[in-house]
């Protein structure tokens, strides 16, 4: 009897490239399942394997009355609720060693946010619980050097790495794409993700609420798959302007079968 691959076996293997979707944060369980909902019926129907994306609480705000969550177990619960209503898998971030554990029963990949790529503790305790582990570059490094955190993945006993490519810092207030990067981290041997709507963000702004350009989200996209990303990381939102987080770099969720549509023909292309 052949063995059924596993998550990350599947990722690898995939005709077309994956897909890591949802909203910034769990707002509430009817939003989380809309639009997981809305989200599953497209990709099963291009073929394009998915994973529900929502962070149970955020942890890196500007100020202190900024939107955090609904609170971790509550927010968890629903993502487990998606993974068994939908059959997707789902991915959380983490932000202390702590949480590792806890987020693991109720996710398939744990994330490791691009500020903390190089908190070794974190790295360890998220690889030590055999979740695929997926690690955001940090805004200030190059992608070859995202080589030594790849390694402390492995060197905990989990080779099941994603790496994510979400802009570099560029001045105070903005981020730079540098293509170069995609097929750097490719090279180490993992599957290399594209941040596209959090490569869009325009932080530190003067008002404390990060800004973006999400009129670029298609160009961000396009250009990621011609070079060779294995997957896209889009956050998405039936109205971003109501977004509790995040909601200036978001793309709206009528708006993402036509870019996804797009992206398979390029993705076809490249291919040959």
């Amino acid at each position: 009897m052949t063995p059924t691959p596993s998550l990350y076996d599947r990722l690898q293997s995939a005709d077309a490239y994956f897909l890591m979707a949802g909203p910034c944060a769990i707002e509430s369980e009817d939003m989380a399942l809309r639009i997981a909902e809305q989200i599953v019926e497209i990709t099963s129907r291009l073929g394009i394997p998915y994973i529900f994306k929502g962070s149970y609480r955020k942890a890196n705000r500007s100020r202190i009355d900024s939107f955090t969550g609904i609170g971790d177990e509550k927010a968890l619960r629903i993502l487990d609720k998606v993974r068994r209503e939908f059959g997707v898998p789902t991915v959380t971030d983490i932000h202390e060693t702590h949480e590792a554990a806890m987020a693991a029963e109720y996710v398939d990949v744990l994330q490791i946010p691009a500020f903390l790529c190089r908190q070794t503790d974190l790295i360890v305790a998220a690889a030590r619980t055999g979740r695929i582990v997926n690690v955001k570059k940090g805004q200030f490094l190059s992608g070859e050097a995202m080589a030594f955190v790849a390694r402390k993945c492995v060197d905990s006993g989990n080779g099941q790495v994603i790496l994510t490519e979400r802009g570099n810092t560029f001045g105070y207030t903005d981020l730079v794409v540098d293509y170069r990067n995609i097929p750097a981290m490719r090279a180490l041997g993992f599957p290399v993700v594209m941040d596209v709507t959090h490569s869009l963000q325009q932080p530190n702004q003067g008002s404390g609420v990060t800004g973006g350009k999400p009129e670029l989200i298609e160009t961000i996209a396009k250009a990621a798959i011609a070079v060779g990303a294995d997957g896209l990381f889009i956050e998405t939102h039936p109205d971003p302007a109501t977004a509790k987080s995040d909601g200036a770099n978001m793309l709206r969720l009528d708006l993402l079968e036509g870019l996804l549509t797009k992206l398979m023909r390029i993705r076809e292309a490249v291919r040959g």
